[in-house]
């Protein structure tokens, strides 16, 4: 059965190629994508809001909050459980970073589980409480949809990165119903070297997305009704974007410390527990933190400010402002460290959420903080939105992404230049301290990330060496003779010949000239002579695992344009050359060409 479904496809793409042409089928390609992640993002939003809203609003109990201790912990012990049960042929990969090393190493290849494996490792973890969002796994989903499509269907590298991308903003776009973001996400993130023509698969598939996610999930995150901003409060903004674009700094260099705390630990329960039990507390005293945490913005958003302490030890607490001051300001840190805590323990979720709940309780704290001095009244509204916009800016180093999501999400289009002004000043800040977003800090201090910068570097890193190994050379052992080998040396186009033992070694390198000498001698001995007794050992090696960066500078240094690979115990393997070098760094700059085009 299955063997006849794929014949029958591979007929129905064999007559797609004839009478379609590639262009045309991008257009009908980014939408099957935009709906189908439409559909990915809407029923990953509806597994995790169905069990959060049970346990948030269905349950009712005063002392509710104890169980928040262990729903995290569950969580993230069945994600874990799940992911190394079912995902077992292949890595698991989280969130962005993962795709944008795909992108630059893999071809834009994504494994088919990420289609559904991290739409439930994601529900799991953040359904039951879980502190982090959902937009990455969305993301993951889409554009392993995109990946996968374009690779059943033969497309090329820079047609299959675009589906991905387009995947990519259809999960933002389904996720938030945000179209507008979802297409600038894929352009600041995904693939920030793009062109005018990429605009429109990128368009199509986030505007269906967004379709289909209205249709299956019609709740809107939030809802916003707002009149607009004064110009007395302009200087206001411009202080909010500064607090926001320094405490993103903060969220990015906690993010890696904390992940380097978790990798050492490397048993995968263990780790689930310390992150659960840890996140349970956290949890157990900040209820905001529990899930998402965009239940929270909404009751902000809706000036029901004691919300922060409902179902909270501190509950007779509600009607203090500055209580609700420090309380906001601790649920800020808190976030911060719960998000974290909740992926580097295990769990699935991504950081894009987080930021934007971060950045709604930074403005809420520093507008209602203001307010309760008594010589200022501002929006509190206007400024949650705005910290928003400046939180996604700064950690993710996309402010476009920051400034359309803020508005779309809430519609609050009306705020438009306040967002402009806070995203700026936070990435600025943000990107004059650290190089690189949160998503590609690692990557970068692993030599993964594709850049402008040290191109030949880039290119060359990108490169494996195992790919360049040539083979199709004459192999002597130590006990030939030229004689007995004549008609081998001399008919061969190499002028070099590796000389390996019986056990695989590499013992020798004999050039072709050497060998002519001795077979046009007069002398017979010259003619006899045995191989190992003329092959000196070659003087330079390179290791199958050695950098091609590495490669280069090494014949550089030794003025040679040619050199032995060897594996484990010196075995011969081949040898790798400069033009195949060149030709591997040409080749890959045309298909990054043809991927701007």
């Amino acid at each position: 059965m299955y063997d006849k479904l794929v014949r029958y496809l591979n007929r129905i793409n064999q007559w797609r190629k004839q009478r379609i042409s590639n262009s045309n089928f991008l257009i009908l390609a980014a939408a099957v994508v935009g709906i189908l992640g439409g559909i990915a993002s809407s029923v990953l939003k509806e597994l995790t809001h169905y069990v959060a809203n049970f346990l948030q609003n269905d349950l009712h109990w005063e002392y509710k909050y104890y169980l928040y201790f262990f729903f995290p912990l569950i969580g993230i012990l069945l994600t874990v459980f799940y992911v190394r049960t079912f995902i077992r042929r292949s890595k698991f990969q989280h969130g962005i970073p993962a795709i944008l090393f795909n992108i630059s190493h893999n071809s834009s290849k994504l494994d088919f589980h990420n289609i559904y494996s991290q739409v439930i490792s994601s529900a799991l973890t953040v359904g039951l409480g879980g502190s982090a969002g959902l937009e990455a796994p969305a993301v993951a989903s889409g554009a392993s949809i995109g990946s996968n499509i374009g690779r059943f269907f033969g497309l090329n590298y820079r047609e299959t990165t675009m589906l991905l991308a387009c995947g990519a903003a259809a999960g933002i776009s389904g996720a938030f119903n945000s179209p507008v973001a979802g297409m600038i996400f894929a352009i600041e993130v995904i693939m920030p070297e793009f062109s005018i023509p990429a605009v429109i698969p990128l368009l199509i598939a986030s505007a269906i997305s967004s379709v289909i996610s209205q249709i299956i999930y019609k709740e809107p995150l939030f809802v916003l009704i707002t009149k607009g901003w004064v110009i007395d409060a302009f200087w206001y903004y411009i202080v909010l974007g500064i607090i926001v674009g320094i405490y993103s700094i903060y969220f990015s260099r906690l993010n890696s410390y904390l992940f380097g705390v978790f990798r050492k630990i490397k048993n995968q329960y263990k780790k689930a527990w310390i992150g659960g039990i840890t996140l349970g507390i956290l949890i157990a005293f900040l209820p905001a933190l529990y899930g998402e945490g965009y239940i929270t913005i909404q009751k902000l958003l809706d000036g029901n400010y004691p919300s922060l302490l409902a179902n909270s030890f501190f509950s007779k607490y509600q009607q203090i402002g500055w209580a609700l001051v420090l309380f906001g300001a601790l649920s800020l840190v808190g976030k911060t460290f719960a998000c974290i805590i909740t992926m580097g323990s295990g769990g699935n979720g991504g950081m894009f959420g987080p930021s934007v709940v971060v950045g709604g309780l930074a403005g809420f704290v520093f507008a209602f903080g203001l307010n309760q001095t008594g010589m200022i009244h501002l929006n509190v509204t206007n400024f949650i939105i705005a910290g928003m916009a400046a939180s996604i800016s700064g950690v993710m180093h996309a402010p476009l992404t920051g400034i359309f999501l803020a508005a779309e999400i809430t519609g609050g289009y009306v705020l438009m230049v306040p967002l402009m002004i806070v995203s700026a000043i936070s990435y600025f800040i943000n990107k004059g301290i650290l190089k690189y977003s949160i998503y590609t800090k690692d990557l970068a201090a692993q030599g993964n990330l594709v850049s402008q910068e040290n191109k030949d570097h880039r290119v060359l890193r990108s490169i494996k060496l195992k790919y360049l190994i040539e083979k199709d050379f004459v192999i002597l052992r130590p006990d030939d003779t030229p004689r007995s080998r004549s008609a081998d040396i001399v008919h061969t186009t190499r002028n070099i010949f590796p000389v390996v033992n019986r056990e695989g070694e590499l013992t020798g390198i004999l050039h072709s000239d050497r060998l002519l000498e001795l077979l046009i001698s007069n002398k017979a001995e010259d003619q006899n002579r045995l191989i190992k007794d003329i092959a000196p050992p070659p003087d330079k090696t390179i290791d199958i695992d050695t950098p091609v960066f590495e490669v280069m500078q090494i014949m550089e240094s030794h003025d040679t344009r040619i050199l032995p690979v060897t594996g484990t115990k010196n075995s011969y393997l081949g040898f790798v050359t400069k033009n195949g070098i060149f030709n591997k760094y040409r080749h890959i700059l045309k298909r990054q060409e043809d991927y701007l085009e």
